[in-house]
């Protein structure tokens, strides 16, 4: 019987050892956690985002109230919007202090009165309380009160 010589060369692997293939479930196991730790993120975003949105909208359905349903003289408003907003509105006399820009000036040439007012709306955000504060100048005529 011819015995064949044991070649002492490297050996001929057939599969992954055990520290390959751990190594390689690390490597998975943290792209996995950072992929899910984005996408987290950015569902927050969207709906941050959403939020946002909706708030805007209500606040331009508030101020367009103003002049209409609600009259343009000095007060305070509240309320609530989809059982979600609370919101409150402030109509102030303008306060021209603060303004270069002329408005006042203007304003009492063209015979009215300026009026600023103030929305803030205010929610609940998962554990945070949130709020958006918005500011326009609304203007009648001075002898209709």
């Amino acid at each position: 019987m011819l015995e064949r010589p044991v070649k002492a060369g490297p050996r001929a692997s057939g599969g992954f050892t055990l520290l390959e293939v751990m190594l390689a479930f690390v490597i998975f196991a943290l792209s996995f956690a950072t992929v899910l730790e984005i996408m987290g993120g950015s569902m927050r975003s969207v709906r941050r985002a959403s939020d946002d949105t909706e708030v805007a909208l209500l606040a331009q359905s508030v101020m367009d109230l103003v002049g209409t349903e609600l009259p343009i003289e000095e007060g305070q408003y509240d309320g609530s919007s989809m059982e979600k907003y609370d919101w409150q509105l402030d109509i102030l006399l303008y306060d021209s202090s603060n303004d270069d820009s002329g408005t006042q000036q203007l304003a009492d040439l063209s015979g009215i009165d300026l009026f600023q007012v103030d929305l803030t709306v205010a929610w609940q955000s998962g554990q945070r309380q949130r709020d958006m504060r918005f500011s326009t100048i609304k203007s009648k005529l001075a002898n209709r009160r």
